[in-house]
C-alpha cells in the first residue's frame, strides 16, 4: 500500500519546505542557528498541520546529529530515560548534542517533563518540542525557561497554493493523472491552514474520480467532503477559525454567537480545557477591569470543569461565556502591560531608584538602600506621593483608565492622588 499524500510530499530540505518565512526565511532567527551549524533546545507552537515535526526532521538531516522521536502519547517516564541514556552513550566527544524530537509536549506529565531536565540543561539532549496548545499552560516553567520558543502560523493562502501545484506537478502517483485546479476556495476553506489535511482532501477527491482527466472544482470537493465527513479531522475541523469566532463574539457582547461557537467546539470533540482557557484569557484581556468578576468566574468555569468533567461541564463554560459577553469591556490592562514591555525593552535594565531598594545589611544601609523610603500605611488614606518609576521615566504613563463605571472610579482615584500626572 502506497504512503499518504501527505508522507510522500515531506520536504527534506529548507528549501522545500512551505511556509514559517518568520522563522526559516533568509535571515530569519531558526534559518541563521541551522545556518550556523549549532541549535539549542526549543518549542515549536502551532496548529496542526503547518510543518513542526517536517522542521525538526529537516534540521536534524541539516546538522547530520542522531535524531530521537518520542510521542507524549505512548511514552513515558522510562522512555525518556532510556533515550536519554542512548544519546550519552552514543555521543562523542566535541560533537553536537543528539536532538530529541517530542511530539505533543503538552501531553508529557510534569514527572516525565521533570526527567527531561537534567539532560536538557547539560546538554545531554538538544531538545524539539512540537505542540498545539499554549507551552505556558502545558510545559513546566523550569523546562519552558530552558527553551526557546518559536510560533508556527496558519499556513497562508499562497503557501497552500503552492503546495496543491506542486502535489499535483511532482508527486509520482498524482503527476500521472492530467488535474486542473479550476477552484481553490473549498479546498482552501476546509483545510483550515493545515497542509496535512488539504492534501487528504486533493487525495480524496482526486481518487474518487476515474477518468485520467480530474478538473477540480468547489461543488465537487464540497459533494466528496459531504460523501465522507471523516475525509478530514473532525476534532481539528476550522479549530482555529472557530475559536477566533468564538472570542471575537464575546469581546463584541454577542452571547447568542458565543454560545453557538460554543456548540460548534462541543459538537467537534474539541478539549474542554481548550475552552476553558480561551475563557479565562478573555476574561483577562477584553473585561478586564471593567468587570474583575468576569475574571473569577472564567476561573471558577475552569476549576469546574476539571473537577466535574464532562457533559455538566459544558453549563460552567455556558454560564461564564455568557457572562463575559454581556459583561463591560476593557482592554486597559492588555495595552498597559505591552506597553510597559515594548519601554522595557528600549531602555533596558534602569536601575532601580535607591529609596525604593531592599536594606537587610549594615553596608546596604550606608549606601543609602531604602532610606528617604515612605511607609504609605503611615499617612492618611494609605497614600503619600513619592517616585516610584526609574528616573529615567519619572512620568512615564502606562495605563490609561478606560470609561466604563468600575474603571472611572478606579481613574479618579489614581487623579485624586497624583493629580496632573493622571490628567496628562
Amino acid at each position: 500500500m502506497s504512503q499518504p499524500l501527505a508522507e510522500r510530499l515531506r520536504p527534506h530540505t529548507l528549501d522545500d519546505y512551505i511556509g514559517q518565512r518568520h522563522l526559516v526565511g533568509e535571515g530569519a532567527v531558526l534559518r541563521r542557528m541551522i545556518d550556523a551549524g549549532r541549535i539549542s533546545s526549543f518549542i515549536l507552537w502551532g496548529p496542526p498541520g503547518v510543518g513542526k515535526t517536517t522542521l525538526a526532521q529537516i534540521i536534524a538531516n541539516r546538522l547530520e546529529t542522531p535524531f530521537y522521536t518520542l510521542s507524549a502519547v505512548t511514552s513515558g517516564v522510562k522512555d525518556v530515560r532510556d533515550v536519554i541514556e542512548k544519546a550519552q552513550k552514543g555521543r562523542f566527544f566535541n560533537e553536537a548534542s543528539p536532538i530529541l524530537f517530542i511530539d505533543e509536549i503538552h501531553r508529557f506529565s510534569k514527572s516525565q517533563q521533570d526527567s527531561l531536565l537534567g539532560a536538557v540543561e547539560r546538554g545531554i539532549v538538544t531538545l524539539i518540542g512540537a505542540t498545539t496548545e499554549n507551552p505556558s499552560f502545558e510545559v513546566i516553567r523550569p523546562l519552558l525557561s530552558r527553551c526557546q520558543l518559536y510560533v508556527l502560523k496558519p499556513l497562508e493562502k499562497d503557501d497552500l497554493l503552492q503546495l496543491l501545484q506542486r502535489a499535483i506537478t511532482t508527486d509520482v502517483v498524482l503527476k500521472e493523472r492530467k488535474i486542473t485546479l479550476q477552484e481553490t476556495g473549498a479546498m482552501l476553506r476546509y483545510s483550515g491552514g493545515d497542509a496535512r489535511k488539504l492534501l487528504n482532501i486533493l487525495e480524496l477527491v482526486v481518487e474518487a474520480e476515474t477518468a485520467d482527466e480530474v478538473v477540480i472544482t468547489d461543488k465537487m470537493v464540497e459533494e466528496r467532503l459531504q460523501q465522507n465527513p471523516l475525509a478530514y479531522d473532525k476534532d481539528g475541523e476550522m479549530h482555529y477559525d472557530i475559536i477566533s469566532a468564538f472570542i471575537k463574539s464575546i469581546r463584541g457582547s454577542d452571547p447568542d454567537a458565543a454560545l453557538y461557537w460554543m456548540a460548534r467546539m462541543i459538537e467537534g470533540g474539541e478539549d474542554p480545557q481548550f475552552i476553558a482557557r480561551r475563557l479565562v484569557i478573555s476574561a483577562s484581556e477584553d473585561i478586564g477591569l471593567a468587570n474583575p468578576n468576569a475574571l473569577l468566574l472564567a476561573n471558577a468555569a475552569f476549576d469546574t470543569v476539571m473537577k466535574i468533567g464532562w457533559p455538566e461541564g459544558r453549563i460552567a463554560l455556558a454560564e461564564a461565556a455568557v457572562y463575559l459577553a454581556t459583561s463591560p469591556k476593557s482592554n486597559s490592562a492588555y495595552l498597559g502591560i505591552d506597553a510597559a514591555l515594548q519601554t522595557v525593552r528600549e531602555t533596558g535594565n534602569l536601575p532601580v531608584p535607591l529609596h525604593l531598594r531592599n536594606a537587610p545589611t549594615q553596608l546596604m544601609k550606608s549606601l543609602g538602600y531604602s532610606d528617604g523610603y515612605k511607609y504609605p500605611h503611615d499617612y492618611p488614606g494609605h497614600f503619600t506621593e513619592q517616585q516610584y518609576l526609574p528616573d529615567a521615566l519619572v512620568s512615564q504613563r502606562f495605563w490609561h483608565g478606560q470609561h466604563s463605571p468600575a474603571e472611572e472610579k478606579l481613574y479618579e482615584r489614581m487623579v485624586n492622588y497624583w493629580g496632573e500626572r493622571y490628567k496628562q
